[in-house]
Formats: structure tokens, sequence, C-alpha cells
């Protein structure tokens, strides 16, 4: 069984619809949820932890793999999505809390220091540690101004798009449980769209309006990969493209 919690649009082009439940012997255990721009930890909640409890209720896992992608959290260079480290955190929480063996990894994010705070905090989630907000001086202490906490702030100007949805509970109500015979032949990676597509079109991609630059950049010289304007701006014909996701999580 896999479960995706994704943004909503051409990241994966041709994969990741609610729709796309699996293939032949696989058919219903693979539940993708796409979300739209703005998502907060409220609604990411919401969504999560009873897509997450009906999952554990009808599959019956016994052990989880959670892949913890870092780029839904507010302010990301890429994402668009507004959760907090703590909202990040309260997912893994939940997860743990079913007491099942955890193999927990990282996946996307495109703010490093946004990246090393949600995971600091999830290890010390999965390991019982208490840690303070206050981030304790280190090499990199400037890296994280100008508030230097741990926890972030959600954007307040950032709309959230996303509602309610009800069509993965239909598709889970098909499963009868964790399979418990020989394994199966591997359904094929590509599988067609069924005909009847979602009202909004899934491959039209949205405007990210989550992304700015923060003003405590790191780099500001020849090492900043991503300062194109200043790159051009120097005539430097050589400056890197902006980099399209393609094959990472969101």
């Amino acid at each position: 069984m896999t479960v995706s919690f994704h943004k909503y649009g051409d990241y994966f082009p041709g994969t990741g619809d609610i729709k796309d439940i699996g293939a032949k012997s696989g058919k219903y255990y693979a539940v993708n949820f796409p979300l739209h721009s703005g998502m907060d930890d409220e609604s990411y909640e919401s969504i999560f932890k009873p897509v997450i409890e009906k999952v554990m209720e009808t599959f019956c896992p016994t052990a989880v793999v959670l892949q913890c992608g870092a780029d839904s959290l507010t302010g990301d260079r890429l994402g668009c999505f507004n959760v907090t480290t703590r909202g990040h955190g309260e997912c893994v929480r939940f997860v743990k809390g079913f007491g099942l063996p955890m193999l927990v990894v990282g996946g996307g994010g495109y703010r490093i220091r946004n990246v090393s705070r949600a995971w600091a905090y999830e290890t010390s989630i999965l390991v019982n540690q208490e840690v303070s907000n206050n981030i304790p001086y280190n090499d990199y202490f400037e890296f994280y101004s100008p508030d230097f906490k741990l926890h972030l702030v959600p954007d307040k100007d950032l709309k959230n798009d996303n509602s309610k949805e009800i069509k993965i509970f239909e598709n889970l109500r098909t499963i009868t449980g964790a399979p418990s015979v020989q394994m199966q032949q591997a359904p094929p990676a590509r599988m067609l769209r069924e005909e009847n597509e979602d009202a909004a079109d899934p491959d039209s991609r949205t405007e990210n309006n989550g992304k700015h630059q923060h003003e405590a950049e790191f780099y500001h010289d020849e090492q900043d990969q991503d300062n194109n304007d200043e790159a051009e701006n120097e005539g430097n014909e050589n400056a890197a493209p902006d980099v399209v996701p393609m094959d990472v999580d969101n």
C-alpha cells in the first residue's frame, strides 16, 4: 500500500491523480491525495489524519515507511504550501502513535534552513526528546536569522485553495486488508487515465505564490546557484536556468 499527499498539477505528469489507484492485483492499493496551493497546518492535519487512520484500519500494515518531504513547508523556494514545522511534526507524531515499526526518511525541500529545522524537530519527536524553540549557537547560526527560532510562522497572506475531499474514503472501502499471499507481478509503471477527468485540469500548472526570497539568504556571491537575476545583470551568459522539479515529492 502506498499513500501520497502531494501538490496538485503537473509536477508529476501522468501520475498522482486522485483516480490513480493502482492496477490489476494492486488496484486500490495506491492512495493519491492531490493538494492545492496554500495548504496550512489545520487543513493538512484534517486530511492527513483521517486518511491515514482509515488506511491503518483497512490495510492493517505491519510496518511504515514515512517520507517527510520538506518542500511542503511555508516559504519553500519551489513549493507553495503553508505548512509549518509544527504541522509537519504533528503528522509524524500521529503515525508514530500507531506503535508500528517505522523507517523515516527525508524528501524534497529547497530552502535548506527550513529543511534542517523540520528534520531536527521530527527527529526529536521520534526519539521522545524535547527541544527548545531557540536554535543553539553553531557555525551556521546566522543562517537562521532574523529570529533564530526552530519553528516557522505561516505566511498570513498566502491563500488556502484547498477544500475537503471524500473520494479517497470511497476507494478505501474496497480494501479487505494487507495481502497475505505470495508476491504478484508488479503493476505497469505507466497507467492510462480514466476518461472521467477531474473538474479542474490536473496538468494545468498553478501559480507558485509561496515562493519568495528570504532576508537571511546565506549566499550573496558567485556561490549562490539560484541568483540568476544578479548573474544576468553582470552579463554572465552562462548563468544556470531556473530548475523545475520533475521527479521529487511535494
